[in-house]
C-alpha cells in the first residue's frame, strides 16, 4: 500500500514516514503544494495525508483540485482546529481530519482502517521468535502469550534493532534515527532509559534479546521462528 505525505514540517514528515514504513507501507514524502501535485500526476497512491497550511498554497485547494481527478482517501493533518475548518475538510470529501499534536499509534490505526475500508491491505510486519511476538503493523506485542505495553519510541527502537539483526549498532547511530512523538530528538539519557525499559519488558531469565557490546553499542540477538 502506498501513502503520499504532504507536510512542510520536515521533522514531522520524516517521523510519520518512518512509522508508516515500519508498519509496512510504501511512502512518498512531499513538502509543498507544487511538489505534491506533480508527484500525484506521476504515481498512484492508496491514501494521502495532507496538511492544510503549505508554504506555496492551501491544502483545501489541493484537495479540491484532486477531487475532480481521483477518489483516493485523504486525511487532513493540520494545526487548524477551528470548527469551520474541520467541517470544510469533510465537505471536501476527507476521510478524516486530525489536528496536531496527535498520537502516532492512533494515526496508524486510522490509516489502516481507512485503507481496509477502501479495499486495500498492508503487508504485515511481524517479529516472532516463538516467545516474543511484536506486530509493528498493529502495534501489539506479547511475551509468552502475555500482552506487553510498548511506547511508540520503544516500537521504533525495536524495529531498528530487528531490521539490523546481528549487527552492532552504535549509540550515535541510534540517536540519529530516534526522535520522540513530540518531534524532539532523543538524548543519551533517554536512550539509556529506553533500552532499560525494553529489556525489562521482553527479556526473561533464559532469553536475552539485546546484548551490550561494551565500547561499541548494542546487538539484537533474537532469531525469528522460521516455522
Amino acid at each position: 500500500m502506498k501513502v503520499l505525505i504532504v507536510e512542510d514540517d520536515k521533522v514531522l514528515n520524516h517521523t510519520l514516514a518512518y512509522n508508516l514504513i515500519s508498519a509496512g507501507y510504501q511512502v512518498t514524502s512531499t513538502y509543498n503544494f507544487k511538489e505534491a501535485d506533480s508527484t500525484l500526476e506521476l504515481s498512484q497512491v492508496d491514501l494521502i495525508v495532507l496538511d492544510v497550511n503549505l508554504p506555496d498554497g492551501n491544502g483545501f485547494d489541493l484537495c479540491r483540485k484532486w477531487r475532480d481527478q481521483i477518489d483516493t482517501p485523504i486525511i487532513f493533518l493540520t494545526a487548524n482546529d477551528l470548527e469551520s475548518d474541520i467541517l470544510k475538510g469533510f465537505e471536501l470529501g476527507a476521510e478524516d481530519y486530525i489536528t496536531k499534536p496527535f498520537l502516532i499509534s492512533v494515526m496508524l490505526k486510522k490509516i489502516a482502517v481507512i485503507i481496509k475500508r477502501n479495499g486495500g491491505s498492508v503487508e504485515k510486519h511481524i517479529y516472532n521468535d516463538g516467545n516474543l511476538i511484536i506486530d509493528f503493523s498493529e502495534r501489539k506485542a506479547s511475551l509468552g502469550g502475555n500482552a506487553i505495553e510498548l511506547s511508540s519510541n520503544e516500537y521504533k527502537l525495536l524495529d531498528i534493532f530487528i531490521k539490523n539483526s546481528q549487527t552492532v549498532l552504535t549509540r550515535r547511530l541510534l540517536l540519529e534515527k530516534l526522535w520522540d512523538c513530540n518531534e524532539n530528538f532523543v538524548d543519551e539519557n533517554a536512550l539509556t532509559m529506553m533500552i532499560s525499559r525494553i529489556r525489562s519488558k521482553i527479556d526473561t531469565r533464559d532469553k536475552k534479546h539485546l546484548k551490550t557490546i561494551y565500547g561499541m553499542g548494542y546487538q539484537w540477538m533474537g532469531v525469528p521462528d522460521e516455522k
